[in-house]
Order: C-alpha cells, then structure tokens, then sequence
C-alpha cells in the first residue's frame, strides 16, 4: 500500500519545524526550560518488577523515545499540535491515529512512512537525520509481535555495567532518546550526537550526565520525555567514567 499523501505533508511540516520544536538551551538550564521530575522511580536494587525480555519489544521503554524523539515535538504530532489528526504522545494515540496494523508492518501507514522507497517520501525527510536501521527494524518487529503495550522493569535483574562499548551499549541509547534533536544541519543547543566525539565532548565536561540524572542545575534530558531507565543511567555514568572511550 502506497503510503497516503497526508504523511508526507505530516512530515515535511515537521521538518520545517523541527528547530523549533527541539530547540532547547542545550543541556544547560535557562528560565524557560521546564524541569521535569523524575517518572521513574529510583530502583537500583534489581529487585524492583519483571525483568524485560530481550526477545520482546516494549512500546514504552523501546519505541515510545524514538516517536517521542524524532516526531511528537510542536507543530507536529505532539498533542497539541496533531497534524492531521495524527499524535504519537502515548500507545494509546498512536494506536488511535497513526493507522498501525498490528501483525502486519506493510499495511501500518506508521511503517510505510519510515520505509517508502522514495528518498523524497520517506520519513523523516531531509535535513533531519533518517532513522537507522536498527530502529526501523525494531518498529517493524514491535508490530510484527502484535503492536502490543507490553511492559517491564528496566531496572530489573542484573544491570551489567562493566566495560561499556560505545558502539553496543552507549550508541543506542542516545540514538533512540537524544539524536532526533541533537543531530542533522542544525542541532538542539549546538550539541551533535551524531558521532562519538559529540557525545564525549558533552560526557567530560559532566553535562551529560548532570542531565539524564536529572540533577539540580541542568535541564531534564530526554527533553519533554520520560526518565531513562536507571540502568541506562548508570551505564552511561559507568562509561563516563572510563574516559568516554570510543571503544
């Protein structure tokens, strides 16, 4: 199925106004940036709920920060703005407006936008930075497995933070939870993390970590998202650490 005209319209507004939507004043605070509380609670005793399956994909800890990232900001398909009807805030909404299959990515209209074949269909469209394969496949796979709102504890079990890889630990997360602002022509506060030395310029100078901590004095990163979960945290502090190697 062809993907319908009004996402491409969707989505070239959003490129449009994406610096406006992702622009906040880096990592740092000012005046206007709200402070988000924490969302998640402090649980890092590994005793906390269900540890998460590696063979299931979790909308709210998996897909919901992509969505969040790079398509639910202002003058999009956040709640307030809800370009053609479409807002992909919460499971609930984008089950209600963004036309997913369950079971079936080909004839989710959520899928086919990500993946059209067309450089000029295909979303998000340029300047912004294309979703990865990594990610489009977890999309498809969410679907595939149903489209469910399943649910876990991050914090959960062991949270192995020895020896964290940039490439296999660190990368993912911030290209799932920071890079739809903070890449492409023009990124959020001047910060890039498209590539490694982006990251550790902001990972030395501790304004990394001072922001997806949450702690006084930096603005709440995920920006206008959820918390990560601790032990993304902690393996992000654990690589810090280290040096930031890109390793």
């Amino acid at each position: 199925m062809k993907i319908s005209s009004y996402w491409i319209l969707v989505f070239m507004a959003g490129t449009v106004l994406l610096s406006f939507s992702c622009k906040h004043n880096g990592l740092d605070p000012m005046d206007d940036d709200p402070i988000i509380t924490d969302t998640i609670p402090d649980d890092t005793t590994g005793t906390g709920g269900t540890p998460c399956d590696p063979n299931v994909v979790y909308f709210d800890l998996q897909i919901l920060p992509i969505l969040q990232s790079r398509c639910a900001f202002s003058g999009c398909h956040n709640e307030a703005s809800a370009q053609n009807g479409v807002v992909l805030t919460s499971y609930q909404k984008v089950m209600q407006t963004a036309e997913v299959s369950p079971f079936n990515p080909n004839s989710s209209d959520l899928y086919e936008a990500i993946t059209d074949d067309d450089p000029e269909d295909r979303m998000p469209q340029s300047p912004n930075a294309p979703l990865t394969q990594d990610q489009i496949a977890l999309i498809r796979a969410w679907i595939v497995q149903g489209a469910q709102n399943l649910t876990c504890d991050a914090n959960a079990g062991q949270c192995n933070t020895q020896n964290m890889s940039f490439a296999n630990d660190i990368r993912p997360i911030i290209q799932n939870s920071c890079q739809g602002c903070h890449s492409g022509t023009a990124p959020s506060g001047g910060i890039n993390f498209s590539a490694h030395n982006g990251v550790a310029a902001v990972a030395n100078n501790g304004r990394l970590y001072g922001a997806i901590a949450r702690q006084p004095g930096f603005v709440a990163m995920p920006f206008g998202g959820n918390q990560l979960p601790q032990c993304s945290i902690d393996k992000i502090k654990s690589w810090i650490d280290a040096g930031a190697p890109n390793n």
